[in-house]
């Protein structure tokens, strides 16, 4: 299973329909989007997968957020996410709250994290976690997404 993540859209429609274009001619099966999303028109432009959004530091109108998020058919996880996709157990959350993160990047239980926050692309493994930012698609120099590979555990950095 081919997934693909973002992070920082910072309700940025332009940057974020570049991104959906990426994604669909990569032909992913689900996405995440890693927090800060800002706006209520971002959740409908990624209605075409099963998405998984997490609040970021930037996300004020929580309420307004989950709704677009839920009314366009996506899941809200809040702040975290812990779900598995293609029989991987993944955590899915901003990073601005650095206990939550060191404690998600360290316990060895998930196979995959995703983060934001810091727009910045990266990727490194802690034991058998794979710990990924795919970058941003607002404020960063090239404006970044990622793939990942569940079955191999292999991510890619995409620049827009």
């Amino acid at each position: 299973m081919r997934i693909g993540v973002i992070s920082d859209t910072h309700a940025h429609i332009h940057n974020t329909r570049s991104a959906v274009r990426m994604l669909e001619s990569l032909d992913v099966e689900a996405v995440l989007h890693c927090g800060d999303i800002c706006s209520t028109e971002i959740p409908p432009l990624l209605a075409a997968w099963p998405t998984h959004f997490v609040y970021g530091n930037c996300d004020n109108d929580l309420d307004s957020l989950r709704a677009a998020i839920e009314t366009a058919g996506l899941t809200c996880h809040a702040l975290f996410g812990d779900f598995e996709l293609g029989g991987r157990r993944i955590a899915q959350l901003h990073s601005h709250d650095i206990r939550l993160f060191r404690r998600v990047t360290t316990s060895g239980e998930y196979d995959l994290v995703c983060y934001g926050h810091t727009h910045v692309a990266e990727q490194h493994r802690a034991g058998r976690t794979l710990i990924l930012n795919p970058g941003a698609l607002y404020r960063a120099d090239p404006h970044t997404l990622a793939i990942v590979e569940l079955d191999t555990l292999e991510a890619t950095i995409v620049p827009l």
